[in-house]
């Protein structure tokens, strides 16, 4: 990987220059804007390192003019400035990331990592379609109502098990939005700790607490002048969702530690696979703050209800699982194919992609055989069948038959199931014992 460093303090820039050789970067540093634009006419850099004050063209004005020249150039600004402002447009005009001096060498590794995995996804999306949505009904419908409400300032609540493509359906709203040109920040609101989602959604000034040793930009600045995507939205606290309903009501947050009301400008798109209504009614949830979220809502079928599209997602799986591993696997055998077909699915497109990518992997011929396959596909595939007709008995024998076939899929390895099912360890720890599913870990 190329990178091309731009600092005018040249023992800085050298130090930085050492830093990421020593750990297998080809850098290149630059001492002005000016040269940096020279550099990048000249060869192609996969990301672009540069401090926000620089002589001549400042680093807010460089990344503006390598966006206008290469829009999918990656930038990371550094400075001394630790400002809400400045991190903010930076990230508006599509830096990837910000990061304030003295830098910590690991954490400009790991910023440099992530942006090494987003790169990758952009490559691939050139490709590949990042989402094959089939051609079933069921699924067409969601796209329509999906397409319907994009061009509105409506919040949007998406329903759907787990796996079943949330987050992609709230990007396609995003794309096809007024909004498109702006930022799309995504939280998951189930790894949110009671005491740091307040923080992590509306930022919090140095000192408010005891680790807040420097201000924080929350989410929602983040996402200022575009989309927030507040995934598995049930999970936050009760004090959470008062800030959090007026942030939506009144276009104004405050960050933790201080009394100075902030402007945002923020769409909302939320969801989740619990039963909000139901949390409402149990006071777990402010009614108040659904009907705010729920101005339009869409329900994403699980992949059982759609088994016609289970042929072009598997197709689109080993198209990606063959770039990822060198691979080149055409299709699935004939038992492989009908045993795909047959099982439930219960994790959805998710676990269906995991399954395909495993299988790519550890497949020798050009075909992926039943023997590729993982075991647990052999199981007992139908419908559970609650002995009552009441909806919430039906919905409480797919949640344990879900979290029953995640957990021996895992081999009952908790951390692994919680993030499968995209719940917080805590959540399913209580599931697990509400259902009696302890009984399971003693036969995996």
């Amino acid at each position: 990987m190329k990178i091309l460093v731009v600092e005018d303090d040249s023992s800085f820039g050298m130090m930085v220059v050492q830093h990421l050789r020593k750990n297998g970067y080809k850098t290149t540093l630059t001492k002005s804007a000016k040269e940096a634009l020279v550099a990048l006419k000249r060869d192609n850099y996969n990301l672009v390192l540069t401090d926000l004050r620089l002589p001549g063209m400042d680093g807010i004005e460089l990344l503006k003019e390598i966006r206008s020249n290469n829009p999918r150039q990656t930038v990371v600004l550094m400075t001394s400035y630790g400002h809400v402002k400045t991190a903010v447009q930076a990230m508006k005009l599509g830096a990837f990331e910000y990061i304030t001096k003295p830098i910590d060498h690991e954490e400009l590794l790991n910023i440099i990592h992530e942006a090494c995995k987003d790169e990758t996804h952009v490559e691939q999306q050139d490709s590949i379609p990042s989402f094959i949505s089939g051609t079933s009904s069921r699924f067409q419908e969601v796209l329509d109502q999906a397409r319907l409400v994009a061009p509105t300032e409506l919040s949007v609540l998406i329903l759907g098990e787990s796996g079943t493509g949330k987050e992609y359906l709230s990007r396609l709203i995003h794309h096809k939005s007024e909004r498109a040109h702006g930022p799309f920040i995504s939280v998951d609101c189930g790894t949110l700790s009671n005491e740091l989602a307040a923080s992590e959604l509306f930022g919090h000034v140095k000192g408010a607490f005891t680790s807040a040793h420097s201000d924080k930009i929350g989410q929602f600045q983040l996402a200022d002048g575009g989309t927030l995507f507040l995934d598995e939205i049930g999970n936050l606290n009760t004090e959470v969702q008062v800030q959090l309903l007026r942030a939506l009501q009144e276009r104004t947050i405050k960050k933790v530690g201080s009394e100075k009301e902030e402007t945002v400008d923020v769409r909302i798109l939320a969801a989740t696979n619990d039963h909000l209504k139901q949390k409402v009614k149990q006071g777990q949830f402010r009614e108040d703050l659904f009907h705010r979220i729920n101005e339009f809502q869409i329900e994403i079928p699980p992949l059982r209800e759609r088994k016609e599209d289970l042929q072009a997602l598997v197709n689109h799986f080993i198209l990606l699982s063959n770039q990822e591993f060198g691979k080149h696997i055409t299709g699935v055998t004939p038992d492989a194919h009908e045993q795909i077909m047959n099982y439930r699915w219960s994790g959805n497109i998710r676990e269906l992609k995991n399954v395909i990518r495993r299988s790519v992997l550890i497949e020798k011929a050009k075909q992926i055989s039943i023997q590729s396959l993982p075991s647990f596909l052999e199981e007992r595939t139908e419908e559970p069948k609650p002995a009552s007709s009441d909806l919430k008995e039906v919905n409480k024998a797919n949640e344990i038959q879900l979290i029953k076939n995640v957990l021996l899929q895992t081999h009952f390895n908790k951390t692994k199931a919680a993030k499968i099912l995209n719940i917080d360890r805590t959540t399913l720890y209580e599931k697990i014992k509400k259902y009696e599913l302890e009984i399971l870990s003693d036969k995996s």
